[in-house]
């Protein structure tokens, strides 16, 4: 038996001229996101998009279509001839389905986009739930607090009947804003701040900066392991892995301790602006919060920033670390990211970090180092690789 599931977008449709264009990437996403679920068909018309889809299939297809950026709610739906008889058997069919989930009481809202349809929606509305309480064992009506809705949407061709609002992920269709590049370390924060800038829209090229042997192949592996994670959400990731243990020995070795981190980032920032230059990537996102840790106070985002004149964008900024954490744990990166394997970014902290550290006390302390020698080395030795969404739920 088919099924049909109204899938719906939010801010999409506050887009105005530019809507069609927007819409278009969404189509392209959920079918992306159907690969591999046969028969499984998107129709979009008229502002709506519905997915035609085997019965057996909804619950996959329902489960996939929740992850992809840019629905906010979907419902599987009955469709039926535009006559009272065929709106009342799919009305009575969908409440007898919430009947089976413990819904008693009930309402119906009807929206008659066809205005030559010739009962009023009021009147329609009335009708259909006589219908339901005529057929449904103990249905009561309740148009305040009811158990269930029963939408009914008469379009020009057909009726669209339907229930339970199931929620989605919202935001942006994935790949509407354009490509950022998103520093990706093996923690907590840079996974969420990269999943949030997905949401609204960007495209993410991953950039990670490798220091082996300081660092193990198990701490690159998680890294790549967060980066599948996120593909899966956003259908593609592309990860550039810049090669940095020449870097942080140069600067463990000619710069003063304290101001470690800080030129190490200011380093990052360096490499990663060429990346994004190469690339055409538009910005560059970070996990950075304000006051966490001591390279993310607002005197040392001043002195690292310095370096580059790339947007920079951090989601994070303003958030808690336990909200960070819930929502890590709500898309799946948390377990991975606390997996005990350190990366660069850990393990030459040193034991005084500057929290304050001035752009010229950093510019003198790099005097020592060969700038453009050590950006160009490690460039030229970054590897890249590409993960795409895995489709097995």
């Amino acid at each position: 038996m088919t099924q049909q599931i109204v899938v719906r977008y939010g801010e999409i449709s506050l887009k105005g001229k530019n809507r069609s264009e927007f819409e278009r990437i969404l189509v392209r996403n959920l079918r992306n996101a159907l690969v591999g679920v046969d028969g499984a068909r998107v129709h979009h018309h008229g502002g709506r998009m519905m997915v035609e889809c085997d019965e057996a299939d909804a619950d996959e297809v329902v489960h996939r279509l929740q992850r992809v950026f840019g629905v906010v709610s979907l419902s599987p739906a009955k469709v039926s001839a535009l006559s009272v008889d065929a709106m009342a058997q799919a009305a009575v069919a969908v409440y007898r389905d919430a009947q089976t989930g413990g819904a008693k009481t009930f309402k119906v809202e009807v929206r008659r986009a066809n205005k030559r349809f010739p009962i009023p929606s009021p009147e329609l509305a009335s009708e259909l739930g006589g219908r339901i309480l005529k057929a449904g064992a103990g249905a009561v009506v309740d148009v305040h607090e009811p158990d269930v809705t029963v939408f009914v949407e008469v379009r020009d061709a057909e009726a669209i009947v339907y229930g339970a609002k199931i929620p989605a992920v919202g935001g942006m269709p994935a790949g509407s804003a354009g490509r950022v590049g998103l520093l990706l370390s093996g923690g907590i924060d840079s996974p969420v701040a990269g999943w949030l800038a997905m949401k609204r829209g960007a495209e993410l090229e991953a950039i990670h900066f490798h220091s082996y042997p300081f660092t193990s192949e198990r701490a690159l592996q998680k890294v790549e392991d967060l980066a599948q994670i996120l593909a899966d959400w956003g259908g593609r990731v592309r990860m550039h892995i810049v090669h940095f243990t020449d870097v942080q020995t140069e600067i463990r070795k000619y710069c003063p301790e304290a101001l470690g981190i800080t030129i190490m980032r200011r380093m990052m920032l360096r490499i990663a602006e060429e990346i994004c230059r190469r690339r055409k990537l538009l910005a560059l996102v970070t996990g950075e919060s304000l006051g966490q840790v001591a390279s993310q106070t607002l005197e040392s985002m001043q002195t690292i920033n310095a370096v580059t004149r790339w947007p920079i964008l951090r989601p994070l900024v303003a958030e808690d670390k336990v909200d960070i954490m819930r929502r890590a744990r709500e898309i799946g990166t948390y377990e991975t990211s606390i997996l005990p394997y350190e990366d660069c970014c850990t393990i030459f902290v040193p034991k005084n970090p500057r929290t304050r550290p001035r752009i010229d006390e950093a510019e003198a302390a790099e005097q020592a180092l060969d700038i453009p020698r050590l950006v160009e080395e490690a460039l030229a030795r970054t590897e890249m690789k590409t993960f795409t969404a895995r489709r097995n739920g």
